[in-house]
């Protein structure tokens, strides 16, 4: 059943929405993200903000026993992973290379008009780089 909006019991307001990284090496996942986004990192013991445009992005939190996802892997849960669409796929890809980012699967057809590249953090988080 469908919930109507004037059926609803509450009215929540979420103040701020942010992903969050787990990773080993706060200072090497934060900086990975921050410079990707071309961000800042205001960073403290066991997390990290990364601020974009005066705008809060994501976090990364310290987890030193983190195991990063494997993709792709049907017995691996990746659980989460960004997708970004842009027009210069080639300087994006050299970008998350020097930062340290790792090509897990090329596109499967570099000249069509829709595609992706997958790609990991630092931590080993997978994320795409798409274009239409």
């Amino acid at each position: 059943m469908a919930i109507i909006p004037s059926e609803r019991k509450w009215l929540v307001e979420f103040r701020r929405r942010t992903i969050v990284f787990e990773t080993a090496d706060l200072d090497a996942e934060s900086a990975f993200w921050a410079g990707l986004l071309d961000g800042t990192v205001d960073a403290k013991d066991t997390w990290h903000n990364i601020w974009v445009d005066g705008d809060w992005h994501l976090a990364v939190q310290f987890a030193p026993g983190h195991v990063p996802p494997v993709w792709p892997d049907d017995g691996s849960s990746q659980q989460v992973h960004l997708d970004f669409y842009l027009d210069d796929l080639e300087g994006a890809h050299a970008k998350v290379l020097e930062l340290g980012g790792k090509l897990v699967k090329s596109a499967d057809d570099p000249d069509a008009r829709t595609g992706f590249r997958v790609y990991t953090d630092p931590a080993g988080h997978p994320f795409c780089l798409a274009w239409p």
